[in-house]
């Protein structure tokens, strides 16, 4: 189990840095879609099956439909065409490497609780009730309305043959 868990995250952050060395705006948004389901498999692993799930359809659902946006918007269709995805590269790495020193002295200095009584009850129930609780007409109604823009994207973006 360590040695998957391992590899995913390995999976996942290498595909998280792809995003930014691939010339193409639609090969990044495949290569984040992946490192997203290697992270939301690690979630399933760790027994949190239900935010997995959720992490793989919320962002499967949303690269697609940024993938139909870029192909019916961007000038350059599909973004295939070379392109660069990084502005500014040194100001981005010394950005990044401070923030990773300041996460990694988060993890190092931060006086982590020690494990309390066990949660009465189902804990993926709860999760699910605290998530979509009484909201969940308003998560069907925007999902109707995700899937008509996607076929309105699609209905505009054909030739009328």
């Amino acid at each position: 189990m360590i040695a998957l868990v391992a590899a995913l995250g390995v999976v996942a952050v290498v595909t998280g840095l792809l995003v930014f060395t691939v010339n193409s705006m639609a090969r990044a948004t495949f290569l984040l879609l992946a490192s997203f389901v290697a992270v939301a498999v690690v979630l399933i692993g760790f027994g949190l099956g239900y935010l997995g799930t959720v992490v793989i359809l919320m962002m499967t659902i949303e690269m697609m439909i940024m993938v139909v946006f870029m192909v019916m918007l961007m000038m350059n269709p599909a973004g295939l065409m070379p392109m660069t995805m990084v502005h500014n590269r040194r100001g981005s790495w010394a950005v990044a490497l401070v923030v990773f020193g300041l996460l990694v002295a988060g993890v190092w200095l931060t006086p982590f609780p020690t494990r309390g009584p066990a949660a009465a009850g189902d804990p993926t129930l709860a999760l699910g009730d605290a998530l979509m609780g009484g909201q969940m007409l308003t998560m069907m109604a925007l999902g109707l309305a995700l899937l008509a823009t996607i076929v309105g994207t699609v209905a505009v973006a054909v030739s009328r043959r």
